[in-house]
């Protein structure tokens, strides 16, 4: 049986950037943790970021006030980006002076971020158990084999150290 994890969403709706622009930055944070996705917002040069880098901090405080009421135990430095997508809103359509008295008809892009945190599961190897060393019982001298010592021939010898000469310079 899988243990359901929650989810702790936050959204912003209606930014003026097209949904491909906003996607570059949200590829970067999707499927990091939440600090490294904040530095990661927080330092990229593109004009969507601080609004990305809001909406994750929303949505750690959401999980913090929804864990806070529905008494979860929430671990703040195990959660991650699960989704971060950027879905289209609706288009501005607008006008452009062409040449010749025309005009050309184009659209401002509006798009819908929504961002999705979720904790993540503990891993099965992180906890380990400690055994105590078992002690052996002494072996007689007898038994222990004989210690190899090197000779001088056998150890290995520093290389010579190279002296470089100055040259003079004879004007």
């Amino acid at each position: 049986m899988a243990v359901e994890t929650k989810e702790y969403r936050a959204e912003a709706k209606f930014q003026r950037v097209s949904p491909q622009k906003a996607r570059l930055v949200l590829d970067l944070i999707k499927g990091r943790g939440v600090e490294e996705a904040l530095t990661v917002a927080a330092f990229t040069k593109k004009r969507i970021a601080p609004v990305i880098h809001k909406l994750l901090t929303s949505a750690v405080d959401n999980a913090k006030y929804v864990a806070g009421e529905g008494g979860i135990d929430l671990d703040v430095d195990n959660l991650y980006v699960k989704t971060a997508l950027a879905n289209d809103g609706p288009r501005m359509k607008r006008i452009r002076p062409a040449p010749m008295g025309r005009a050309f008809r184009y659209q401002r892009r509006l798009t819908h971020i929504v961002l999705t945190v979720a904790e993540r599961e503990a891993a099965k190897g992180l906890v380990t158990k400690v055994e105590e060393p078992t002690v052996a019982p002494k072996a007689s001298k007898a038994a222990k084999a004989p210690k190899v010592t090197k000779t001088k021939a056998e150890e290995p010898q520093a290389a010579p150290k190279a002296t470089k000469k100055k040259a003079s310079k004879k004007a």
